[in-house]
Order: C-alpha cells, then sequence, then structure tokens
C-alpha cells in the first residue's frame, strides 16, 4: 500500500512539475539576466551605464516575480527528488531482509522478546 502511495504521489508530482516548466525555464532565464545585469551594474563607472543596468535589472526583476508559479514546479521537483529516495530505502530493507534467514529470525525474535 505504501508503494501505491508512494507512486501516485509521485504521479501527481510529475504533472505538476510538467505543467510548470515553462515557467521555470523563464524564472531561470529572468534570474541570468538579474545577474548578470547586477554584475554590470557594480563593475561599471558612468552613471548612463547604471542607469541602464539598472533597468535591465527591474525588467529582470518583474519577469522573476511573474514566474511565481515556477516555485511550486520546484516545490513538485523536491518532492519527487523525496519519493525516489524513499523508493529506493524500501527496496533495501527488503533486499536486506531476504538476504539472510537466520538474520531475519534474530531479528523476529527480538521484536517477540520485546
Amino acid at each position: 500500500m505504501k508503494k501505491f502511495g508512494l507512486l501516485l504521489g509521485g504521479g501527481i508530482a510529475a504533472i505538476v512539475l510538467l505543467a510548470n516548466l515553462g515557467p521555470i525555464v523563464g524564472l531561470g532565464i529572468s534570474l541570468l539576466i538579474m545577474y548578470y545585469s547586477f554584475k554590470g551594474f557594480v563593475k561599471t563607472d558612468s552613471t548612463m551605464k547604471k542607469i541602464l543596468w539598472a533597468l535591465i535589472g527591474l525588467a529582470a526583476f518583474s519577469a522573476t516575480i511573474s514566474n511565481f508559479p515556477a516555485i511550486i514546479g520546484l516545490v513538485a521537483l523536491y518532492v519527487l527528488y523525496v519519493i525516489y529516495k524513499n523508493w529506493k530505502q524500501e527496496e533495501v530493507v527488503i533486499e536486506e531482509r531476504s538476504a539472510d534467514p537466520f538474520t531475519n529470525f534474530e531479528r523476529e525474535w527480538s521484536q517477540l522478546k520485546n
């Protein structure tokens, strides 16, 4: 039943991620433009160039804010990562339990004693 829940949650997170893929790309591009405009603003000494870099930075900032749904897509990406880690962890536990019958007996015996 746990695998079904992980599969269902992973499917929903994958659909949300795919639906927000465009805003994620837009967010990345606008953040990149904002970064380079900040670097250009800091490097230049000319007042006109500082104004130009500030205007470019403000335009990139407004584009970054408008791509807010990308945050939901990034959360869905994190959920997919957590589901993947839990899925792999469960497989390792299953393989570990089936490796040696004597250790399984000892584990079950210690659980019964408690």
